[in-house]
C-alpha cells in the first residue's frame, strides 16, 4: 500500500493505493471455463492518531488495486495515519505513516 499525505493550511489530503486482485466471483477462467472465486476487500478502516476517520464496507464491485482519496481538517505534521484492510477470505493488511 502507498499512502502519500499532503498538508495544506491545516488540512490533510490522504491518498491510499491498495494492492489487491479483486475478483467478484462472476468471471470465468478462460482456460478452464470455471468461475474464478470471489476475492475482494470488504472492510477498510483509516485512523488518524488512533481515531477513526473512515470506516468503509466494500463488496465485489470494487476494482483491482483500488485507490481512495479524501481530506481531513486539522491535520498537522507528525500526525499518524493507519490504513487497514480486510478481504472476504480473511486476509488483512495494515500500513501506518506520519504526515510531514
Amino acid at each position: 500500500m502507498a499512502i502519500p499525505i499532503k498538508l495544506r493550511a491545516g488540512n490533510g489530503e490522504i491518498k491510499a493505493l491498495i494492492s489487491h486482485p479483486s475478483e467478484n466471483g462472476l468471471r470465468k477462467d478462460s482456460k478452464t471455463g470455471q468461475l474464478v472465486p470471489a476475492h475482494f476487500i470488504n472492510s477498510v478502516m483509516i485512523t488518524l492518531n488512533g481515531k477513526t476517520v473512515l470506516d468503509g464496507q466494500w463488496s465485489g464491485g470494487v476494482s483491482k488495486d483500488p485507490f481512495i482519496a479524501f481530506r481531513v481538517k486539522g491535520m498537522k505534521a507528525g500526525d499518524r495515519v493507519n490504513v487497514s484492510v480486510k478481504d472476504n477470505m480473511g486476509d488483512t493488511d495494515s500500513v501506518e505513516t506520519s504526515a510531514s
